[in-house]
């Protein structure tokens, strides 16, 4: 966060953002249970991968799946945050902007079943009867 009339260099200006960026990270995973919930499986991703030997790119598609949910994770604990920052009662909007954060969340974990369901179980479907 830049503050009135304080100039920075652009190296302090870029090492500023990245202790915002871990500032927002350890909130997330401190104050928000859904993050140790993705630390979980994502740690059990990278055992299954592991133990089933999956191809580099089922390796890409997994952790990008993964970590596509934690991204959108990430920006809704912000909505939720400005929208809680804005008012504490109930408005038909701030449902709207709290649903639809979660709603992106919700997606996000479809693909990510979607995906680990290709990479775990279709390749041992020829063996299943």
């Amino acid at each position: 966060m830049k503050q009135k009339g304080k100039k920075v260099g652009i190296f302090a200006d870029v090492i500023n953002k990245i202790k915002y960026s871990f500032q927002g990270i350890i909130y997330c995973y401190t104050h928000e249970t859904s993050f140790i919930f993705e630390a979980i499986a994502f740690v059990l991703a990278i055992i299954m991968n592991t133990i089933l030997q999956v191809k580099p790119h089922q390796w890409v598609f997994s952790l990008v799946s993964l970590l596509l949910i934690t991204e959108i994770e990430f920006l809704n604990t912000a909505i939720e945050a400005v929208v809680d920052l804005v008012t504490d009662k109930y408005h038909p909007l701030a449902k709207i902007a709290k649903d639809c954060g979660s709603a992106a969340t919700f997606m996000a974990t479809l693909v990510a079943v979607i995906v680990h369901f290709y990479i775990y179980v279709v390749p041992y479907l020829p063996f299943i009867k």
